[in-house]
């Protein structure tokens, strides 16, 4: 038994639409499970990297941070 282009073309229309659900599903569940970054220390950093704190500053700011 042959399947014709229309059942062909609905059979993978609805496999994709299945896996973007599994694929969105899959981001729902994992978006707890993310690595967040402190955006102070993230700050701290772009901070040093432009040159406008020095070393010292740094680690002092980064002590304050910590507490």
């Amino acid at each position: 038994m042959m399947m014709n282009f229309g059942m062909m073309l609905t059979m993978f229309f609805w496999i994709v639409i299945i896996g973007f659900a599994i694929y969105g599903f899959v981001l729902l569940i994992m978006k707890p499970f993310e690595k967040k970054q402190d955006n102070a220390y993230t700050i701290l950093r772009e901070r040093i990297a432009r040159g406008d704190i020095n070393q010292a500053e740094y680690e002092e700011k980064k002590e304050l941070l910590k507490k």
